[in-house]
């Protein structure tokens, strides 16, 4: 390891002040050198102590997805049949044309493929959790029955909006040359909505307190079946903490990756392509990933990840690995199969440091 210092802090803790929701400051729980942290009582420390093992029963193909002759970039027609209704892990080193063949040649064979990665979630700068998950205008709904008046009230891209800041909650000042200064929007302190809005209530709390609210408080909150079942997915891909009315574009690409995974934990018989699902995850949060590849994989969906984290590698059905090198010194598929096989390789660099990996 060459890693000479760590330090270790745990997620930070929420509270409300006024209608913000604020954090305390992250909790510093471990200084020093990396091999204490393996024996740290923290959460980092409980995972760095623990090594995956390869799974001793892979699951069984259901068919076949083939791709042929790919010559894309540095491919050299390339020709490999990935296995359908299992987890596929596709490894080697950057540039070995890995993102080319799964990324680019194969939604060309098989366009129906959903990738999910960490970009930017293409909605407007005003998208939330709320209007992302499709939830909004029912709460809307249930706002406007419940005081019988229009749901286009609670809206705040509509007449409900606080006037000053168009229902952004916040001002926005464009200094030229240096970045925009951003403020608390002082007429609706940052509830995005008018004050006549804010009188009206839905089982005690007003359209800005629901929005405030978690995805865990949310679920205590509603009972409605379709919110509710909204709402789950987002608690099941580990999200619980992000507010109703969390921004998207405020989001890591981790925390985007998981929202965009949740909208797919129902359906059934799909393609699906993950690019380094792993990027930026604590260790935890891997575990938690494999949680929702492995309910995917259940629902008979073929889920093929692209990827360097060895812990993922451990818990694949399948491995296509691809090398030997990188730019003209990659293209080529150099295995094919069952993780325990690929240990056996002796010419390839994941195979090497996958052994070293199983101790």
């Amino acid at each position: 390891m060459f890693i000479r210092y760590a330090i270790a802090v745990s997620r930070s803790k929420r509270y409300k002040k006024g209608a913000l929701m604020m954090c305390n400051p992250m909790e510093h729980v471990y200084e020093g050198d990396p091999e204490g942290l393996r024996h740290a009582n923290t959460l980092t420390g409980k995972y760095l102590s623990q090594r995956a093992r390869l799974k001793s029963a892979v699951r069984e193909s259901a068919g076949w997805l083939r791709i042929i002759d790919a010559s894309l970039h540095n491919l050299k027609q390339v020709s490999v049949n990935i296995p359908a209704g299992v987890l596929t892990v596709v490894t080697g080193v950057a540039g070995s044309g890995k993102s080319t063949l799964i990324n680019q040649v194969l939604p060309n064979v098989y366009p129906e493929a959903i990738i999910i990665n960490q970009d930017m979630i293409q909605a407007s700068n005003r998208s939330n959790i709320a209007t992302f998950t499709g939830i909004f205008d029912a709460i809307r709904k249930l706002f406007a029955d419940e005081n019988r008046v229009s749901p286009s009230l609670f809206s705040f891209n509509a007449k409900g909006a606080c006037p000053v800041c168009n229902g952004s909650g916040t001002i926005t000042m464009d200094l030229a040359f240096m970045d925009s200064l951003v403020t608390v929007c002082e007429a609706c302190r940052g509830r995005r909505f008018h004050d006549d809005v804010l009188g009206y209530q839905l089982r005690g709390k007003n359209i800005s307190d629901v929005l405030a609210m978690t995805t865990d408080e949310a679920l205590d909150y509603f009972k409605e079946q379709g919110i509710a079942a909204a709402l789950r997915r987002i608690q099941h891909v580990g999200l619980g903490y992000l507010t109703l009315g969390q921004p998207l574009s405020t989001l890591s690409g981790g925390e985007r990756q998981r929202v965009k995974l949740a909208a797919e934990l129902d359906k059934q018989g799909e393609i699906y392509v993950l690019d380094e699902p792993s990027t930026g995850l604590h260790l935890s949060d891997c575990e938690r990933l494999m949680s929702i590849i492995n309910r995917l994989v259940a629902q008979n969906s073929t889920v093929i990840v692209i990827e360097h984290n060895l812990d993922i590698i451990s818990q694949a059905d399948w491995i296509i690995d691809m090398g030997p090198g990188a730019g003209h010194d990659g293209g080529n598929v150099l295995f094919s199969g069952k993780p325990a096989d690929l240990l056996k390789s002796p010419h390839s660099l994941t195979a090497r440091y996958l052994r070293q990996f199983q101790g």
